[in-house]
């Protein structure tokens, strides 16, 4: 109990200097020093101390994001600073946040900084060091996908050190202290992944194979850092990392099987779903970490997902999933003006798994009627399928994938191949494991390369690389992952791609079925007067009528003489202005605190 009460204290304590100073470049130093003299003695004060680390989202993972602001959205409800970066709206002055977190990195350093007391059980104590410093790593893995050059601390700064008014260190210091922690991290974590929803080796490994994956692409494709000649010492490390995660025979990909029927022609996997629908992971072997929920959370809100009440999927998302056959999508015969019903048919059993599909139902049994407010493409994964994962009561829970063994391999193959060795037999511990699930055919960068992924990432020529990267979206769309692959690849254009700005094709005007019962759901017409060329029953089945003659109609058409095209959700351009928009500007104010801080490129 007194060591329950002791890290209440040193908690409150940095609690109350952080929210009193946090505007303050690195804040200043809590007054601790007499309750840590008396707490750091034994592995139990660093068990007890890690634990509050968990609740810090700036240092562990909170589990499965969104792809709400990548090229994956056509839509968007709230602006991120990314948004409103490529909206030109983003300013340093008017910056959301980001930089004002360092108290997280102070309680980190804070125990690392006191462990000469600590006496005991050697392999416990560098296990919980070992989770401070993966810690430590999350934190500035986020910061330099933010800033690149960041003020890199190993240390409790004190008031007035000269260190808080320091210039910031530069990328490669900081990445290399990245990787240092985690391996690390590696070297003494426990391996016991428990029912992992604590950090064990394994998720130390998942990290170091995502980072360097990251950093390795990110310095092969930016000119800006002139970095070029040192990405291969990271590729190498990512590929040699998810090696040994694969052959630790710890995980595995589940969940393969009869593919689904999901009516309409539409074809799913129950398996690839269970991944993201369930409120306990702990036995699923492809599962490296996962959170767990005590209350119904955001990643099994149908509202919020199946009902797009957030965000609305992009065209060009739904037109990167292959055909059945393995085929690009664009190859099909008028893929171009396929409507809302039809382009699920034959398709990718992972895109009716992602994207919610005509007659998807949600945990209320509710069929989804999507609406061209937000694009007429709504998320179904992560979505609830079943009321007792939303309801009250015990079964109040809710689970959301922090690291997931797919996503070791996609990283293992891209790395290979940037590394110009992936072959047959990469392909075969790899992606055809991914394929292989859902019952897809074989990898085939041949057969699944057309003009248009070409013309996607102008700067690629190989086709093996142009095919995994279809791949990876493919596969970990809807997971937070976009926005960070194209950052890495310098790929910000995308987002101004006119198809990453669609939603749904509307081939003519009139009332749509989007739902497959054969009944109207929603109208589109020229004008208001048009309503009266319908029948009364096709009018009461109709739950929203647009007129495209409306001033305050909510999206455009691509065509809006002809009434047909894609629906347009977003009335504002997007502009990427390169390299500008790959970082965010640190604030105004920190400027001011520190002068010899300097804004990332293009700021």
């Amino acid at each position: 109990m007194n060591h329950i009460k002791v890290y209440i204290t040193i908690f409150a304590a940095m609690t109350i200097c952080c929210s009193s100073c946090n505007d303050d470049f690195m804040n200043q130093s809590p007054q601790t020093d007499i309750t840590v003299a008396g707490f750091f003695k034994t592995p139990e004060d660093l068990a007890l101390y890690i634990n509050g680390l968990y609740d810090d989202g700036n240092l562990i993972s909170a589990g499965m994001g969104w792809d709400d602001n990548s090229d994956n959205t056509a839509f968007c409800l709230t602006r991120s600073d990314t948004w409103n970066a490529i909206y030109s709206t983003l300013y340093p002055d008017n910056v959301v946040g980001g930089w004002d977190n360092w108290g997280s990195l102070r309680k980190v350093n804070l125990m690392l900084n006191n462990l000469q007391r600590v006496t005991g059980d050697e392999a416990k104590i560098n296990n919980y060091i070992g989770i401070a410093r993966y810690c430590r790593a999350w934190f500035y893995f986020n910061k330099i996908k933010n800033y690149s050059d960041v003020p890199w601390s190993d240390d409790v700064l004190e008031a007035n050190d000269p260190k808080l008014y320091a210039p910031a260190d530069p990328r490669t210091l900081v990445a290399d202290k990245i990787v240092e922690d985690l391996e690390f991290a590696i070297a003494n974590i426990s391996a016991e992944t428990g029912n992992k929803t604590r950090v064990h080796k394994y998720c130390a490994m998942a990290l170091l194979s995502r980072f360097c994956l990251y950093e390795g692409t990110y310095r092969k494709y930016h000119p800006e850092l002139n970095l070029q000649s040192t990405a291969n010492r990271f590729l190498e490390r990512a590929v040699s990392i998810s090696e040994e995660l694969m052959n630790s025979g710890k995980f595995e990909l589940t969940g393969s099987g009869t593919p689904l029927d999901l009516g309409n022609g539409v074809t799913g996997s129950q398996g690839f779903r269970d991944l993201f629908c369930s409120n306990d992971m702990s036995g699923n072997r492809e599962i490296i970490q996962w959170v767990h929920y005590r209350y119904p959370h955001r990643s099994f809100s149908a509202t919020q997902l199946i009902r797009g009440v957030y965000f609305g999927l992009s065209r060009s998302l739904q037109e990167c999933f292959l055909t059945k056959d393995g085929r690009p999508f664009s190859t099909v015969v008028g893929y171009d003006r396929k409507t809302f019903m039809e382009v699920f048919t034959n398709r990718d059993p992972r895109l009716a798994e992602t994207l919610a599909y005509p007659g998807c139902k949600g945990h209320d049994d509710v069929t989804h009627n999507p609406s061209p407010n937000t694009g007429g493409y709504n998320q179904s994964k992560g979505a609830a399928r079943l009321p007792m994962l939303v309801g009250g009561g015990a079964e109040a829970y809710g689970a959301s994938v922090t690291y997931r063994y797919a996503e070791v391999l996609l990283n293992y193959a891209e790395a290979k191949a940037e590394l110009g060795q992936f072959g047959a037999a990469e392909a075969a511990k790899s992606i055809n494991l991914l394929r292989s699930r859902v019952n897809m055919p074989s990898f085939d960068a041949a057969r699944e390369v057309d003009e248009t992924l070409r013309g996607q990432y102008p700067n690629i020529t190989d086709n093996t690389l142009l095919a995994l990267r279809r791949e990876r979206r493919v596969e970990l769309a809807g997971e937070g992952h976009r926005l960070a692959d194209l950052q890495r690849w310098y790929a910000g254009k995308l987002f101004e791609e006119p198809a990453s700005m669609q939603g749904i094709y509307i081939r003519q005007p009139g009332p749509y079925d989007v739902t497959g019962d054969g009944k109207p759901d929603f109208a589109i017409l020229k004008t208001e007067s048009d309503r009266d060329n319908y029948s009364v029953e096709e009018q009461e089945s109709v739950i929203g009528w647009y007129y495209l003659d409306k001033t305050d109609l909510p999206f455009k058409i691509s065509d809006p003489a002809s009434g047909s095209g894609y629906v347009i959700p977003e009335k504002n351009s997007r502009s990427f202005v390169e390299p500008k928009c790959y970082y965010i500007p640190i604030p105004t104010s920190q400027i001011s605190l520190n002068p010899n801080l300097k804004q990332p490129p293009g700021w």
